[in-house]
């Protein structure tokens, strides 16, 4: 059918119609609710209260949700997310939610509804441990960057990756200007701390942490490596302690190998920073720098396991190169996909304190004085990130950023 937004009076009548949603909710009462608070989609959950069964309908429309119809936004983002969403659940099935039913004409998704599980974010923030997610998101990681990468695919099949999610270009274009422009200089969209802006305006023209904005910023337009989620920050993971959800891949494209790792580890150092002015749970802390720790050690050590399993691909021939010279060639590869992540985290977490949608985790900290000592700390943390990524060497150095 033609593309019409779908409101809670009508959605009803169009999920019926759809024989394999109709099956499995089963006859019984169908009761709708909007959910969520996303900024650019509505998203409905729909169950039957007769059997228990539900499900997540997910649309976008054709404008930027949080800003209302005067902000046009292409609603085809829609169908990046689809695309993205398939792409894992034939590689990962376990890690992200079941798809019962996709239209890209109507951009409308129909999926598992994860009822046990809760947006990592919220749990973080009530010191929640989570045992199971390194070792999760780390096999997340290395599985879809290395099976979307030259590394694995043949040429052709990486071109075809490329065109199938590379018109993504709305969605590159906000994260080109709120992650890497906007929050690093005087802007409206901009939401600063009135106790802070001395230290914004010093950030505004401080030249060496520009320039190295600037190459982070090129390496994100330019580098076409894997297919990367695009936004996997921690409200973009749903789980509890023995599962792990991604979810939300709406900014899917091929880019740089760094960027979702880096916008991971800017979350979880966003997190343990928080906790110096919530809890002030030392050994709280301590298990989210080991998370950090772990998450990279494993997804290094398991795209390493990938890569010695497939010696032909886009990027080498077997025989090419003597195996001493490859593996060097490997280990320095390997420190430039943690370098740029490292520097994209930075620029994670210095946006977050001076740009639009700032982290619960640092602004929802209610104490006013707080809440700066932690915003100061998140800065501190983020530009020493952005001016060292070139130079750190491993996790043991990240922490010693951090710490």
């Amino acid at each position: 059918m033609s593309y019409k937004i779908l409101t809670i009076d009508i959605l009803k009548e169009y999920i019926l119609n759809i024989e394999v949603i109709k099956n499995y909710l089963e006859d019984g009462k169908i009761e709708i609710s909007e959910i969520g608070d996303g900024n650019l989609n509505f998203v409905y959950i729909v169950s039957n209260v007769s059997n228990g069964k539900s499900l997540i309908v997910k649309q976008a429309v054709p404008y930027l949700r949080i800003a209302g119809e005067g902000f046009p936004l292409s609603r085809e983002r829609m169908n990046y997310e689809i695309r993205a969403l398939q792409f894992y659940e034939e590689l990962l099935p376990s890690f992200v939610p079941k798809i019962y039913y996709a239209d890209e004409d109507m951009s409308l998704v129909i999926m598992q509804n994860l009822s046990e599980h809760i947006i990592m974010r919220k749990g973080l923030i009530e010191q929640k441990v989570y045992p199971k997610f390194s070792e999760h998101i780390s096999t997340f990681l290395a599985h879809t960057l290395f099976y979307s990468s030259s590394l694995y695919l043949n040429s052709t099949e990486k071109r075809a990756l490329v065109d199938r999610f590379n018109s993504n270009t709305e969605l590159c274009k906000l994260t080109e200007d709120f992650v890497f422009t906007l929050a690093f200089m005087e802007d409206e969209t901009n939401d600063v701390n009135p106790d802070l802006l001395t230290e914004a305006k010093e950030l505004f023209a401080q030249s060496d942490f520009k320039k190295s904005v600037l190459k982070l910023k090129y390496i994100f337009m330019t580098q076409s490596d894997a297919l990367i989620h695009g936004d996997l920050h921690t409200g973009s993971i749903m789980l509890n302690a023995n599962e792990t959800y991604v979810i939300d891949p709406e900014f899917a494209f091929v880019g740089a190998f760094g960027f979702d790792i880096g916008a991971l580890i800017a979350n979880m150092i966003n997190a343990y920073i928080s906790h110096f002015y919530r809890s002030e749970d030392k050994v709280y802390q301590a298990w989210i720098l080991e998370s950090i720790k772990e998450i990279y050690r494993q997804f290094e050590e398991k795209f390493l396991e990938l890569w010695s399993q497939y010696p032909n691909s886009a990027l080498l021939k077997e025989g090419f190169i003597a195996q001493k010279e490859l593996d060097e060639f490997k280990a320095e590869f390997m420190k430039n996909i943690f370098r740029q992540s490292v520097g994209f985290a930075g620029c994670k977490i210095v946006r977050r304190v001076f740009g639009i949608a700032g982290v619960e985790d640092i602004r929802g900290i209610e104490d006013k004085n707080k809440r700066k000592e932690a915003e100061l700390m998140a800065l501190r943390v983020g530009k020493s990130l952005i001016l060292n990524y070139e130079s750190i060497e491993d996790v043991d150095d990240l922490l010693g950023l951090i710490c």
